[in-house]
């Protein structure tokens, strides 16, 4: 499903950033639906285990995230990318760059 990433991010600073946690949780589940991918952990979990363990897998999940998008998309691995912006706070910039990776798969569908 294509979501505006400009109205996502509204709604992300509106809620202080309760919408951002829903955001992550869909875009994870949609990235384990393009990756046909039953094994992967869903966006719930993927949240529980980065609270578990303080951030990092939530490192390794936007690196994998990037490394999925490129393969399905054939552009450019952001894996990288996501991982140095995480690390400078900027968790939602690498939130729209997914979201409109996600959003160009739909529509080449």
């Amino acid at each position: 499903m294509q979501k505006n990433i400009v109205t996502c991010l509204i709604l992300s600073f509106l809620t202080c950033g309760i919408y951002g946690i829903f955001w992550l949780v869909s875009m994870v589940d949609e990235i384990n639906v393009i990756d046909s991918n039953e094994s992967a952990p869903g966006g719930w979990m993927v949240l529980l285990f980065s609270f578990l363990t303080c951030g990092i897998y939530m490192l390794y999940w936007q690196y994998m995230a990037g490394k999925t998008l490129a393969k399905v998309n054939g552009g450019s691995d952001n894996g990288v990318l996501f991982i140095i912006l995480n690390l400078f706070c900027l968790g939602l910039v690498n939130y729209c760059i997914m979201q409109n990776d996600i959003n160009r798969y739909n529509a080449n569908r």
